[in-house]
């Protein structure tokens, strides 16, 4: 019971996140019981971020509520969904399906983060930024009949 995500715009690494057990908890360091991860998700501020969403098993759902964001993952499908976020910090959100008897123990945390800390940790993790996107391109200019 565990969230996987991949990045193909930064070099296509992928990596699991599992929820922290109740033993590995630290309070002292802000770690939220049932709802902290070993590997968070990490996203760029004020950035429009797509999420493509599907499962390998049963129905699941890829909830956050501060991004009013849910999306349905199912087996074998392809959901899409987006989130702009204007702050930085640590969200919460989980499975809010009945998928299994691991359901409550698929807590989703995402960073967000800012567009230069996004860059150094997406090099950290071995991937790649694409390359900036052209201006819009020019065209002839319209000739008009006289």
């Amino acid at each position: 019971w565990y969230w996987s995500y991949e990045f193909p715009d930064h070099g296509g690494f992928s990596y699991d996140s599992y929820m922290i057990p109740d033993k590995e908890i630290d309070v002292s360091k802000g770690q939220v019981r049932l709802l902290d991860v070993d590997n968070t998700l990490v996203i760029p501020v004020d950035t429009s971020v797509r999420f493509i969403v599907t499962a390998a098993d049963v129905i699941h759902s890829f909830f956050i509520p501060a991004f009013g964001l849910q999306k349905a993952a199912i087996p074998g499908r392809l959901n899409e969904t987006w989130a702009k976020v204007e702050r930085e910090g640590r969200y919460y959100g989980q499975c809010n399906k009945i998928c299994g008897n691991g359901h409550a123990f698929m807590p989703i945390a995402v960073d967000v983060v800012s567009k230069e800390k996004f860059a150094a940790w997406i090099k950290e993790k071995g991937g790649t930024m694409p390359a900036p996107k052209p201006a819009a391109a020019l065209s002839a200019p319209v000739k008009t009949v006289e």
